[in-house]
Formats: structure tokens, C-alpha cells, sequence
């Protein structure tokens, strides 16, 4: 597996399947794990930095999971292979400008996948599509089990496992679900659905995570309590408030159909004759196109286009896989007529 062979090929997680896969499009759990040995990443010195990637290495390709495994130095990727990597959901915006010895490993099909020297040691991700946190979990929690066989994590009993950043101390797992919520937005109930999840403990951000913004209507919502709280726990949480939130959105997907039908048909299939017909396309427009698209397959007015081809739209479309996709940087302008081309192809193609 290596970088020009994932360009064409989608990751298992956008394909589409699991519960309720038109409104939620994945799940994601990911433990913050460091090495005992060591100071935590931003502390440590370069030589140390190499030795705590080799010892994950050697760690985890003992694992069958990695055995045909990307594996990426970070520092020798360029700009447009890092912002590959970053729309690929595989690092973080952190690791894609960072200039500090890290790496990154991923199983074929990229749903487990391990980051090194990120603002932690050891970020290991696990993405299933639809709503599948618990299996997120289970995935993510063997591979852990294993490489801590091996590696020596920081834990102390009374605290839990220890982290750079102390928010993340104690079970230091982050599980969250990227969820589609047209419906909610339109009806401005939004704010009450979101301020309803952090009452109970949890956050959301945007389309990358922390610090970063919604697009398309796609929000992550995460759990925070990572002391206190076992792993089991707090993912039956998260799983039941967005149960809830998606009970809501269908709710506020029946007012808007039964109160301007004709409205909200009209908006989904111009939205359709844009993907289908445009010649110019930029990152954001379709992103806000086909969140009009997944509602229209939601609705079950769109039946033609599968939900996966409108999964990879949002993954492909984005700048650095354009450029990796046809072979070339690109100026904006011209990146804007081939994303068009691309979208066309894709969508008349199936």
C-alpha cells in the first residue's frame, strides 16, 4: 500500500454502509497513548523523537492488521501529500504542518491507522462508516491491546493513562460521529440540538475536527470526559445523544417536506443539475451541493445516485486529492474546472 495506489481507491469508511449511513457518515474512535521511556513529542529531542517512531514500527508491524500497511515519514512528504493525507481524515491539521520527526502507519482499507509524534507519541485511529461506535472501539481497542504487549505506555493507577495535553489524561480515547444535518440547520433548530449535546458533556467541531469549520452541514460531535469515565461508558453516551440528534433531523426533514415540498424538491434537484452539468466547482460549492444531494437520497427523492459516490465526492474533490488524482499542482481557477469534470464524471459515470 502506498500513497499513489490509495489516490483511486476509497477508504472502507465512505462506503456507505452501517446504520443510518445517510445522516451519519462515520464513526471514529482514537486513543492518545505515550511511551513511559520518553518525554511527550514537543519536549523531546530529535534522537529520541526517531527512536520512538522505530519502536512503534517495529510494535506494531508485529500486528498482521499492518502487514501490507502504508507507512509515511512525515517529514519527507510534500505540502500536497500532507493535505492529502489531512482531507483523508488520516492526520490532523497539526501534523500536517509540523516539521518534528512523525510518522504515520495505516492498514489497508484505512480503517485503523496509528499517527507518531503528533501532539502524543501514539494517535491511534480506528473509522467505520455509519453509526458503528462500539465497533469503532472494539477495532481500535485490539490493536492497542497488542501494541501495549510490546510498548511500555505512561499509566499511573490513580490518573489513568497520561497525555501531553491533560484534558486527554485518564482513558485518553476521543470517540465522535460526523453526522449530515441539513434539516435542523434550515429549520433553526440547530443551536438547540447542539447546545442539548454540550450540556451533556459533549463537544462539536467542524468537518476536520478542533478549530476548524462545518461544511456542508457536516458536524463532528465528540465525547470531552476522558477521567472518570471508562471507555464502555462513554461511548454508550455519545451513541445515545446522536440517536437523539438523529431522531430530531428526521423529525425536521418530515416539517420540511410537509410544509414546502415543492421548495425543498426544487432545491435538491437543481442541486443535482449543478453536480451533473456544472463546469466550474470549488471545494466549498460542493460540499454545500451535495449536502442538498444526500438529503434528496435521505428523502428518498434521489434513488439513481449511490450514497458512496456521493461519500468519495467529499474526499476526492478537495484540493490535494485533485492535484494527486490528475498528476498536477494546480492554480485554484484550474483546480475549479477539473473538480467540475471530475464531479461530472463521477455522478453520470454509475
Amino acid at each position: 500500500m502506498d500513497l499513489d495506489g490509495m489516490v483511486g481507491q476509497a477508504p472502507k469508511w465512505l462506503e456507505g454502509s452501517g446504520p443510518t449511513p445517510e445522516i451519519v457518515l462515520s464513526s471514529r474512535v482514537r486513543l492518545a497513548r505515550n511511551l513511559a521511556a520518553y518525554p511527550f513529542a514537543q519536549r523531546a529531542k530529535a534522537s529520541q523523537l526517531g527512536e520512538i517512531v522505530s519502536e512503534v514500527e517495529r510494535a506494531a508491524m508485529a500486528n498482521e492488521l499492518f502487514e501490507e500497511a502504508l507507512v509515511a515519514e512525515i517529514k519527507g512528504l510534500s505540502d500536497i501529500d500532507r493535505r492529502f493525507l489531512l482531507e483523508r481524515h488520516l492526520i490532523s491539521p497539526e501534523m500536517a504542518t509540523q516539521r518534528r520527526d512523525g510518522a504515520l502507519i495505516v492498514a489497508d482499507g484505512e480503517s485503523v491507522s496509528i499517527m507518531i509524534n503528533e501532539e502524543d507519541h501514539l494517535r491511534l485511529q480506528s473509522i467505520c462508516s455509519g453509526l458503528q461506535l462500539s465497533d469503532a472501539y472494539r477495532a481500535i481497542d485490539g490493536v492497542d491491546d497488542g501494541l501495549e504487549e510490546t510498548l511500555q505506555y505512561a499509566f499511573l493507577d490513580k490518573w489513568g493513562y497520561l497525555t501531553a495535553c491533560p484534558t486527554n489524561t485518564g482513558t485518553g480515547m476521543r470517540a465522535s460521529v460526523l453526522i449530515h444535518l441539513p434539516a435542523l440547520v434550515h429549520t433553526k433548530e440547530i443551536d438547540k440540538a447542539l447546545r442539548g449535546a454540550s450540556q451533556v458533556g459533549l463537544a462539536v467541531r467542524g468537518f476536520y475536527g478542533e478549530g476548524t469549520e462545518v461544511k456542508g452541514n457536516l458536524f463532528q460531535i465528540s465525547n470531552q470526559t476522558t477521567l472518570g469515565r471508562s471507555e464502555e461508558d462513554s461511548i454508550e453516551a455519545l451513541d445515545r445523544v446522536t440517536r437523539q440528534i438523529i431522531d430530531y433531523e428526521k423529525r425536521q426533514r418530515e416539517v420540511l417536506i410537509q410544509s414546502a415540498p415543492h421548495q425543498v424538491e426544487d432545491k435538491i434537484w437543481r442541486a443535482y443539475g449543478i453536480l451533473t452539468n456544472a463546469r466550474i466547482l470549488s471545494s466549498d460549492e460542493v460540499m454545500s451541493i451535495s449536502s442538498a444531494v444526500r438529503l434528496g437520497i435521505g428523502l428518498g427523492l434521489i434513488n439513481t445516485l449511490p450514497l458512496t459516490v456521493l461519500n468519495e465526492l467529499v474526499i476526492f474533490t478537495q484540493p490535494a486529492h485533485l492535484q494527486r488524482y490528475y498528476g498536477a499542482e494546480m492554480e485554484a481557477s484550474e483546480r475549479d474546472t477539473k473538480r467540475a469534470e471530475f464531479v461530472r464524471e463521477s455522478v453520470m459515470g454509475r
